[in-house]
């Protein structure tokens, strides 16, 4: 039996002790994020005695890892600088132990060029070194690089357990003064439990992403599920801080090809991995996986050459103006402040790219996440005008272009049916509604979601269907607007020149038993218009239902009428009605041909210039 060589790196190796004999009072010592971090190393100078090891201070990005405790920073030795207040740091920065330093990502490497963060030691995990002598930065690209251009020490953790990922991820094995051989595993971070609400709230926001769009994905509950639900979409991109096992298995479902993104096209672009030992071996020399350093994934600029960019915000609460109130606690590892904007300004500079906030409508306590105002906190996020769409497992609220009482009437549409009359009472109160608004308290528990879809016509016209809202009322009357006076006398029968508030929010708030109205709209999410709507109304003796249905003029001849008119037909026979009653001006033939289309048997009988039509849902003509 021949004896297994040993690697010639590590005959270079040295003791933690070597490193620490290295270390002197006053030191800024970087050390790597997450799963990059190297715990070997880490470990030592939380736990070492008898050394120089006092007023230091550690650099790292993201404290998420678990070698740096709250109780060695307590020992005052050492006191760490982070940029982002989640997971460990966010107890130490509340008792004094850490520094938080606020701060856009993608200008962290800025400030170390500049000397406002200086680097006396770089303690950095790496791969074993290739055949030709360079090593991998692995799962945690981070500004590693930055840092050891500007250390004085650098030391190389050399960890055989994680994957060599490509990217901007070599480094020549000759870069390091040292070199310390792992003793431990990498940070494995434990997938997300996922409760329904979770699977509610992702099968929302996957209904709002079109095919081609870009996505930057992160860690926790929402988007554990969300990878499920968009599993089949296609051409999706992805450009994220974090790369999770959730993304791999989006990845690995066939819906990511990154074929349509502005940069790497072809690759997924992340900075970071957190997951399990899976995802680190599926990463292991994954050409279709970018590891770049924050510069480049932070950066809004490069965000935004993706087109359709969605960035997707867990968030711990939400205000009826737009304000949120982020995560901030253990738990937090994908909500801090520095994150947020650089990503916030991405997609508001894509084309076609938008922000979704997604939170559960009430959190564990059963208290309402969706409040009347919040209360001014270092974790709260006041850029209402940044959040175009809000989701919870309710629904979806469109926030962007919306005035204040629009955004709160859209806002109480989503939060849980038993907090809507208290919402609406304060939003009065608070002068955000009419004083005069309706609110059908019954109907919050009626709305069918589940009759939401999309169709495809001809030239390519795609338009989404749900039933309406009474957050619809302005969009409505704007559509009530562009009716020629011809329209409008065919659809009411008679010749009616406004549409006040009054009118209309009678309109639009229905009960959706009795009766139930569906729109059809246009537009990318968040700023989609109404183009279509169509109602059926129960008799209250008989199973009858009636119809009327319009579209707006410039769609009309694309089949949405006859689409409406099979759809409400389906709906209404659901619903238990075996006939269906309209009444058409015998001069409108246009409305009178999808009718005669449908595949209901249809009886008509003139009746003074009009047609009464009596439809028979229980047979059809075919």
């Amino acid at each position: 039996m021949f004896k297994k060589k040993t690697p010639s790196w590590k005959k270079n190796t040295v003791s933690t002790d070597d490193v620490l004999k290295k270390i002197e009072p006053g030191m800024h010592i970087f050390i790597g994020t997450g799963t990059a971090e190297p715990r070997t190393l880490v470990n030592a100078l939380m736990t070492a005695q008898g050394y120089r090891l006092d007023d230091l201070t550690l650099i790292q990005l993201l404290s998420f890892g678990d070698a740096i405790s709250f109780k060695a920073l307590e020992s005052k030795r050492y006191r760490l600088r982070t940029f982002f207040s989640g997971w460990v740091s966010a107890e130490a920065i509340t008792a004094g132990q850490v520094d938080m330093i606020p701060s856009r990502f993608s200008a962290i490497p800025a400030l170390m060029k500049e000397g406002q963060v200086p680097i006396d030691v770089a303690f950095v995990q790496i791969t074993p070194p290739n055949e030709a002598g360079f090593c991998s930065l692995g799962v945690g690209v981070d500004v590693a690089r930055r840092a050891m251009a500007h250390a004085d020490i650098v030391v190389g953790e050399v960890n055989e357990d994680i994957p060599f990922t490509l990217g901007d991820t070599f480094v020549d094995i000759n870069d390091f003064h040292m070199l310390v051989e792992s003793r431990v595993p990498p940070f494995y971070f434990p997938r997300y439990p996922v409760e329904p609400v979770f699977e509610r709230i992702a099968e929302n926001i996957a209904s709002i992403i079109e095919d081609g769009s870009c996505l930057a994905f992160t860690f926790g509950p929402i988007f554990e599920a969300l990878a499920k639900f968009l599993s089949r979409k296609r051409n999706l991109g992805i450009h994220t801080p974090f790369f999770t096992d959730a993304l791999m298995e989006l990845v690995k479902s066939g819906a990511v090809s990154n074929r349509q993104k502005g940069m790497f096209r072809g690759r997924s672009l992340t900075a970071y991995a957190l997951g399990s030992k899976e995802l680190m071996q599926w990463l292991d020399k994954n050409p279709m996986v970018e590891f770049q350093s924050i510069d480049k994934v932070f950066s809004p600029m490069e965000i935004g050459r993706n087109r359709r960019f969605v960035m997707i915000l867990p968030v711990r609460r939400v205000d009826l103006s737009g304000r949120v109130a982020l995560h901030n606690s253990s738990a937090n590892v994908s909500a801090g402040p520095g994150q947020i904007s650089d990503f916030l300004n991405g997609a508001e500079i894509s084309q076609g790219g938008y922000t979704v906030v997604a939170l559960p409508s009430r959190n564990r306590e059963g208290t309402p996440n969706i409040r009347l105002f919040l209360d001014d906190s270092p974790d709260m996020l006041s850029l209402p005008e940044s959040v175009d769409l809000v989701v919870t497992e309710q629904g979806i609220a469109h926030l962007r272009g919306r005035t204040l009482r629009e955004r709160a009437q859209a806002l109480i549409e989503i939060a849980h049916p038993e907090d809507r009359p208290s919402l609406v009472d304060g939003g009065k109160m608070k002068k955000l509604l009419y004083h005069d608004q309706m609110f059908l308290a019954d109907s919050a528990h009626f709305y069918p979601a589940e009759i939401a879809t999309q169709h495809s016509f001809k030239n390519d016209l795609h338009v989404h269907f749900r039933a309406i809202k009474p957050s619809d009322e302005d969009q409505m009357r704007r559509l009530f607007y562009r009716f020629s006076d011809k329209a409008i006398y065919y659809r009411y029968f008679s010749p009616i020149k406004t549409m006040p508030h009054a009118k209309m929010q009678a309109y639009v708030n229905v009960d959706y038993r009795d009766v139930l109205s569906v729109v059809g709209q246009v537009g990318e999410p968040g700023q989609r218009t109404i183009i279509a709507e169509a109602r059926i109304a129960k008799y209250p003796d008989k199973p009858f239902v009636d119809i009327a249905f319009v579209v707006d003029e410039e769609y009309q001849g694309h089949g949405i009428a006859t689409f409406l008119y099979q759809m409400l037909a389906r709906l209404g026979k659901e619903r238990g009605a075996v006939t269906m009653t309209a009444d058409v001006l015998a001069s409108n033939r246009t409305m009178l041909k999808v009718f005669e289309k449908g595949v209901f048997p249809v009886t008509a009988k003139l009746e003074g210039g009009a047609y009464a039509l009596s439809i028979d849902l229980t047979r059809t003509t075919t």
